[in-house]
């Protein structure tokens, strides 16, 4: 049944972990609708730098909210200047003290989130969704991505009937537990309505234990744009042998 569940869930505890971390007691509705009301806020307000993931942990006085990014820089401004602005705003909205971290994407072209919405804003800028699509999958293949597989509904191309249209490039093994896999779902609003954009990526399979952090393999960047915490390093594709695959990125 992995071809009908999400991907995400489906590997929860196994190799993958949550990205909301708190005890919620008799107020977890609460705090859920506030998680909720702050990744909206957060993408909405941070729609131009590339976010991918809002982590949120929870303490009795504090919130944490880690960001992953693509574009660290357009988040923290000039002398941090900008991350105080949003640390300010978030305090607003939670009546609690927030505290920001934030982690670069190294590699955007296997983040499914970011390859979705970059999908998207070139079908809004009228660039043939075939196009975009085939460009996406060439650069995350070029990354040392395993497979891909992207999924398109709504009015292809202005057509009256509604329809879906599938590419796929290497393997997306749905039913295998340890496959890395990462799925995003991202909707493109046109002149002839919204166009709905899956996306798999195979990112090569996990053996024995690993941390369950999606942090894992990030570097932390401070206010002043420095990177750190640097060694904990990339991840790295892992082989049938169980050990690190050697193969030089490109």
């Amino acid at each position: 049944m992995g071809q009908k569940t999400n991907p995400i869930g489906n590997r929860l505890g196994i190799i993958r972990g949550w990205d909301s971390n708190w005890y919620g007691g008799n107020d977890y509705g609460d705090k859920l609708a506030e998680d909720h009301k702050i990744r909206k806020y957060v993408h909405a307000r941070l729609s131009k730098a590339s976010v991918s993931k809002v982590i949120i942990e929870r303490t009795l006085k504090l919130v944490t909210v880690t960001i992953t990014t693509a574009r660290p820089g357009i988040i923290i401004g000039k002398g941090g200047q900008e991350v105080d602005k949003l640390k300010e705003e978030l305090k607003k909205i939670t009546d609690k003290e927030v505290q920001i971290n934030i982690f670069e994407i190294k590699r955007p072209e296997l983040d499914a989130y970011l390859v979705a919405t970059s999908i998207c804003r070139q079908i809004e800028s009228r660039i043939s969704y075939r196009r975009a699509i085939k460009m996406a999958i060439a650069a995350s293949m070029r990354m040392n991505a395993e497979g891909i597989k992207v999924l398109i509904s709504g009015r292809l191309n202005g057509a009256e009937m509604a329809r879906s249209e599938g590419f796929k490039e290497g393997r997306i093994p749905l039913s295998t537990f340890r496959a890395d896999i990462d799925y995003a779902l991202a909707e493109a609003h046109t002149t002839y309505g919204r166009m709905g954009i899956k996306v798999w990526i195979m990112k090569g399979e996990v053996y024995g234990k690993r941390d369950l952090s999606p942090l894992a393999g990030m570097d932390k960047k401070q206010a002043g744009g420095k990177g750190g915490d640097s060694s904990r390093g990339d991840r790295k594709p892992f082989n049938k042998g169980g050990k690190p695959d050697a193969r030089k990125r490109k």
